[in-house]
């Protein structure tokens, strides 16, 4: 019997806001909600933006005049909308109208030397060919040039990238805790974690008290490190810039520091870690990792993430070179008009022109079912399979291939393994990929319309995150993930909303797109399927069940008494969660930062053959009997 991974906890940050309380989701089904639903989503991202502040228990403007949720959205509404979710690039990332660069300048002095005046100090050295110095007075030298040589000069240029998936107009993550010389995208993954944490109702020490130290897992990365200056990015450029090499840059600048952060500074976990990369999709390689050691017995709670912040020159002009990305010609020729919308440039399965460049920090909290049900944590859904498959052979390394077709066909069959054949037809969605290329557009069409003809789904409902939130790289499969969550919970499926239309090479036969909300009210999803692609061949495609069919699965294995007595239990946790909620919305996001604090101390660590004993920890680490070989030794 397997135990089954249920998340218990879900949070982070992306273009549409905080995830936690289905904060995000909201914001992109925002058209569908009612009033007071609206209104809470629009008086959360003020707060979040700064655009209010919260003064004894009451929102307030900058005048100190109180402010209802209605004022709210009567006098930000609009601001927030445009100041959300895909957009024009703004300039706490770079200016797309003036990117910096280096222009090399030929210089031929000619039949006299050119002259200029500088300090010793800033001489390269050795002097290049056909320089001379004079000394002058102070520390100052008078340099002649005789022969031909190049100069680069500080220069700008606009760029044909314009448009990204940003955090919230006024939110930096770094704000909210001691974040000094974090990259960006770990100071994504330490507040997403913290809102995780904090959504469960669960505290670490309460988790922490049921399990061994070893029971305890951990698995996030990012692809592209960490690329700003205060990582790779600051690394790389100093020394064409005339700076210094710090002595954290290369060390924050790792892939793996999603997971170290956390581990180190949130958690303070000995467990299993990892930072399982797979391109575009490796939140659900990551997340695979965490449901088979909860299914195997080797967790009992997981930690699963990845935070990317890839909004950086050298990204764009990389996914650029490649004509990867969607640029401002390309949209005005779409559209059909001089005046482009950049809040339409991520435009999955349409008339496209490249994806769009997005940051993200996402990251989800599971347990195994029978600890969910002692410790009473709200269940919002489970994982119970990601498949993961390459594409083989292959011509070009970005190109998708046949490794898709496994995933999801895997994936689909495990479902119904799970549900049932009608239920699976019935009640499931997938949230696809989505990318918005060209390519995209046709290929996973099909796959996923081949996909759907063959388990008999005669209409698979298609959503697509990427639409609001852009292409996240890492966390992207994340996204979809707390998107498909809110679908559980409310029983929409967002439209595809910055398109007009289907594309006429899309594959539909089998398939249902929409450009506007869809309510299944009437007919419950219970299933999403997430599928994700990824450059060089990495595929993946995840089950995730409902709440609904998760406790009917829950009943079934522990009887009705003993869920009775669970859901008891959970009222309490639901009452922590509600409480947090509600400091969230004023701005009080109780971000977890252990730096320096609480540190192990090794020479208090106690082994013996039966056990190890770590300060700070309940329970021991007991040694379990192998008995895996057991047919093979004497």
């Amino acid at each position: 019997m397997s135990r089954l991974p249920v998340i218990v906890g879900f949070g982070g940050y992306n273009a549409a806001g905080r995830s936690s309380f289905h904060h995000a989701f909201r914001r992109t089904v925002i058209e569908s909600l009612s009033p007071e639903e609206r209104q809470q989503t629009l008086t959360g991202l003020a707060v979040l933006m700064k655009l209010v502040r919260v003064e004894d228990g009451r929102y307030v403007d900058d005048a100190g005049a109180s402010l209802t949720p209605a004022d709210i959205e009567q006098r930000f509404g609009q601001q927030i909308l445009d100041s959300t979710l895909v957009r024009r690039i703004e300039k706490r990332h770079l200016d797309v109208d003036a990117a910096h660069w280096h222009k090399v300048l030929p210089v031929d002095p000619g039949a006299a030397p050119m002259t200029f005046t500088t300090l010793a100090r800033q001489l390269p050295e050795p002097l290049p060919e056909g320089w001379s110095v004079e000394p002058l007075e102070g520390n100052e030298v008078r340099v002649s040039i005789a022969a031909h040589c190049e100069i680069k000069v500080d220069s700008y240029r606009e760029l044909a990238v314009k448009s990204a998936g940003q955090l919230p107009s006024g939110f930096e993550p770094g704000e909210h805790y001691n974040s000094r010389f974090h990259p960006r995208g770990l100071q994504l993954t330490i507040v997403a974690a913290a809102d995780a944490l904090h959504s469960s109702g669960l505290s670490w020490q309460q988790i922490m008290e049921r399990v061994q130290p070893d029971e305890v897992a951990v698995f996030s990365s990012s692809i592209m490190s960490q690329l700003d200056e205060f990582s790779f990015g600051g690394m790389m450029q100093s020394r064409l810039k005339g700076h210094r090499v710090s002595a954290k840059q290369l060390a924050l600048g790792l892939n793996s520091m999603p997971a170290d952060f956390i581990n180190a500074y949130v958690l303070g976990s000995v467990g299993t870690t990892g930072a399982v990369t797979g391109a575009c999709a490796s939140f659900l390689y990551n997340l695979q990792k965490g449901i088979e050691m909860i299914g195997s017995g080797r967790a009992r709670v997981a930690l699963v993430g990845s935070s990317e912040a890839p909004i950086t020159q050298e990204c764009i002009e990389g996914y650029g070179a490649m004509s990867a990305l969607a640029t401002e010609e390309g949209l005005r020729l779409i559209e059909g008009r001089d005046e482009v919308d950049f809040r339409r440039a991520s435009r999955p399965f349409s008339q496209n022109c490249g994806f769009t460049l997005a940051e993200s920090g996402q990251f989800v909290l599971l347990m195994d079912d029978e600890l969910a049900l002692e410790l009473g944590a709200d269940i919002h859904g489970a994982v119970p399979d990601v498949f993961v498959s390459a594409d083989g052979f292959k011509k070009s390394i970005s190109a998708p291939g046949p490794g898709n077709y496994l995933t999801m066909a895997r994936a689909v069959h495990s479902a119904m393994q799970i549900l049932g054949p009608d239920a699976v037809r019935r009640g499931s969605f997938v949230h696809a990929h989505g990318s918005s290329t060209p390519a995209n557009r046709v290929t996973e069409s099909q796959l996923l319309d081949e996909v759907a003809d063959a388990f008999g789904i005669e209409d698979l409902p298609v959503v697509a995150v990427k639409a609001f939130v852009g292409h996240s790289l890492a966390s992207a499969s994340a996204d979809q993930l707390i998107s498909a969550l809110g679908s559980f919970r409310y029983q929409l499926l967002p439209g595809i909303k910055t398109i007009d239309r289907i594309a006429d090479d899309v594959y539909q036969q089998h398939l249902r797109f929409s450009t506007t909300d869809v309510s299944r009210a009437d007919n419950p999803v219970q299933v999403c399927f997430i599928n994700s692609k990824g450059f060089g061949g990495n595929n993946a495609s995840a089950v995730v069940l409902g709440p609904q069919p998760v406790e009917r699965m829950l009943r079934r294995r522990y009887g009705e008494e003993r869920f009775a007595d669970y859901q008891r239990r959970r009222e309490h946790t639901r009452e922590v969660a509600a409480a947090y909620e509600q400091r969230a919305m004023f701005g009080e996001l109780d971000v977890i930062y252990n730096f320096g604090n609480d540190m192990i101390d090794d020479s208090q660590i106690r082994i013996t053959p039966e056990q190890i004993s770590i300060p700070g920890f309940t329970q021991p680490l007991v040694f379990r009997k192998d008995e895996r070989f057991g047919d093979m030794l004497d």
